[in-house]
């Protein structure tokens, strides 16, 4: 990790991807596809990852860091739209 605020932004842009995965619109027809094999509350598998935000955030941090440990640049670059999309995600839940 280069600096505090490359852990800023991976942790942020972590939060925001993972939130578009469990919760958010945009991914609920692929959430929906999955559930027709695999439902979130049987407790196990796939349908069940999607909606664990523990679950699937570990997995987001683990893949953000390995992209990020492979080209830091970029990655940064790239989450810096993710973080951004989280901060003000989050000062709208405060407003």
């Amino acid at each position: 990790m280069n600096s505090i605020f490359d852990f800023i932004i991976l942790s942020l842009a972590a939060y925001r991807i993972t939130r578009m995965i469990t919760t958010d619109y945009i991914f609920q027809p692929i959430r929906e596809w999955i559930w027709r094999w695999s439902r979130p509350d049987e407790g196990i598998g796939i349908g069940y990852l999607i909606t664990c935000e523990w679950c699937i955030g570990f997995w987001v941090a683990s893949a953000l860091l390995f992209v990020y440990t492979i080209a830091s640049e970029t990655t940064i670059v790239a989450a810096c739209v993710f973080a951004i999309s989280a901060v003000v995600g989050l000062l709208y839940r405060i407003d």
